[in-house]
């Protein structure tokens, strides 16, 4: 059976009233962590909207659901904090337009708070992106550090991707789990990175050495340039390693994402993280 053919809204035991109705506004420009915006972030997708219900951080404003979602999240005894909208699949395909998978949910909420590079934890492994652009590069990536238990990705608030639409999409609910830092100058960044005892490694194709032969220690500061690219100038001369990822076959490089996995993955075995 489809949304357009399931009975009118239903309230479910302990929970908020499903309101079918109005058809919603666009917003204007959008902003995550550390944005100069007022706008809402966008967030669609059954994973991405239900990590955000989950996560206590996150102030929901407006929830949107069809029928069939709002029945899932009923069988699924999650809680939507607030009274959703009940729309047809359609009212959502002309918001976000119609290759967006949105599976009957949009939620529009306040963007997380941006932690400050001096509240990191000095263990385990974070993240520090250089101008990776894409959205969907960068959603992948944070769906790979909530795996491997990143304690934060550290980004810069200009040539980087907003935390919403595609980007939440991408990350599969890993934007509700990995704290995003948001800093104004990255070179700045890694150097406090390195005063309060990180071990800050870029990884480049012409890195002096394969990551798997590093000594590696925590904290652990894993720097990802974008494709094309690279790291930049500054950005490699502030890092204490520059590695590259050695690989057996004839294709020496990999996509950014994929790269960020395989250095994770060897970061933390190396670091004795993976138990």
């Amino acid at each position: 059976m489809s949304d357009r053919d399931r009975k009118p809204p239903f309230r479910r035991g302990g929970g908020n009233r499903f309101e079918k109705g109005r058809k919603f506004a666009r917003s204007a420009d959008r902003r995550e962590r550390g944005g100069d915006s007022d706008g809402p972030v966008i967030l669609y997708g059954w994973h991405t909207v239900s990590a955000a219900l989950a996560n206590p951080e996150r102030r929901i404003r407006k929830l949107y659901l069809t029928e069939n979602a709002a029945r899932r999240l009923a069988d699924e005894h999650i809680e939507t904090r607030i009274a959703p909208e009940i729309v047809r699949p359609g009212v959502i395909d002309q918001r976000l337009g119609p290759d967006a998978v949105h599976q009957g949910m949009l939620a529009e909420a306040e963007p997380l708070p941006s932690p400050d590079i001096d509240t990191l934890p000095q263990q385990g492994i974070v993240l520090v992106l250089d101008q990776i652009t894409d959205p969907h590069n960068v959603g992948a990536i944070m769906r790979s550090a909530a795996a491997f238990a990143v304690k934060a990705i550290v980004t810069t608030a200009r040539h980087s991707p907003e935390a919403t639409g595609v980007l939440a999409k991408s990350a599969s609910g890993a934007l509700e789990l990995v704290p995003l830092v948001t800093v104004q100058n990255l070179a700045r960044a890694l150097t406090e990175l390195n005063d309060r005892g990180f071990m800050t490694v870029g990884l480049d194709s012409e890195g002096t050495e394969d990551l798997g032969a590093v000594s590696l220690q925590q904290p652990l500061a894993l720097v990802l340039g974008a494709e094309g690219k690279g790291l930049r100038q500054l950005t490699r001369e502030t890092c204490r390693v520059v590695a590259r990822l050695d690989m057996p076959g004839e294709i020496k490089s990999l996509n950014v994402s994929n790269a960020a996995v395989l250095a994770l993955y060897i970061g933390a075995s190396r670091l004795g993280l993976m138990k």
